[in-house]
């Protein structure tokens, strides 16, 4: 009698029916572009740690053992991909990293694909839009599902073609540079001015206090922030500042 096939550590170990497992294997062929020898994977993958709270007899497993593997698979093929093409040194080559690995370039590529229907999540969290946290962490669950199904060489197929092809958009824009250091560039650049950082107001107990900040160039408001401090609040300011930059099809700056 042939023993039953094995389940490997960290992947969901339910009953799943043939339905279930056809819906995820027809978005891996049409998506990624072939089907997964063990379909457990890229189910697991999309398994958000509130359907296994909400689970806890199926035998049903989270994403987040995945989502491990995969983000030191990323990491490593971007890595490599920058040591390989650029000659800058290291701490701009970590700049470029961080630009195509943080959590929005990660979570822009998983809208791409399209898989938030396919999120197992609790009821709760199924009536409303998923987080983009949640989006990006499947993705780099994904990316460790098809490293242990398909091998190395097709999850650096899938990197290439999710993430590495943003670089071009990372250099066009500066994104890869301090957000208050490049707002300031621009600045400069377009209003021959520099920001100005505002102190809106706080929230919170002293232990936890939030604190919320608006930037102005040339006496237009451009960028609101918040964060647990300060500085944290300025960096999203900024950020959001330079995309209205970048949005405004007017000011000719870049490249």
């Amino acid at each position: 009698m042939p023993k039953p096939k094995s389940v490997p550590p960290g992947i969901t170990r339910e009953k799943l029916s043939a339905e279930t497992i056809h819906d995820y294997q027809a978005f891996s062929k049409d998506r990624l572009g072939f089907t997964f020898k063990e379909p457990r994977y890229i189910i697991t993958a999309l398994t958000h740690r509130s359907y296994v709270n909400e689970h806890k007899s199926s035998g049903s497993e989270h994403n987040e053992r995945l989502e491990f593997l995969g983000d030191a698979v990323l990491e490593l093929v971007v890595t490599d991909y920058l040591y390989q093409n650029f000659t800058e040194p290291e701490g701009i080559l970590t700049n470029y990293r961080s630009a195509l690995v943080k959590t929005e370039s990660i979570y822009n590529a998983g809208e791409r694909l399209n898989y938030a229907h396919l999120l197992r999540v609790s009821r709760g969290e199924r009536r409303t839009t998923p987080k983009p946290v949640m989006i990006a962490d499947a993705f780099e669950a994904m990316i460790g599902a098809i490293y242990l199904d398909q091998g190395l060489g097709v999850a650096i197929k899938f990197i290439e073609k999710n993430i590495i092809t943003d670089m071009l958009e990372v250099l066009r824009t500066g994104s890869w540079r301090e957000p208050k250091s490049r707002l300031q560039e621009l600045a400069q650049a377009t209003d021959q001015s520099l920001p100005q950082y505002k102190l809106v107001k706080t929230e919170g107990p002293d232990h936890a206090r939030t604190y919320y900040v608006s930037v102005s160039v040339g006496g237009r408001r451009l960028g609101r922030g918040q964060g647990s401090s300060k500085q944290v609040a300025e960096q999203k300011a900024a950020e959001e500042a330079v995309h209205h930059f970048l949005a405004d099809n007017k000011r000719k700056w870049y490249k």
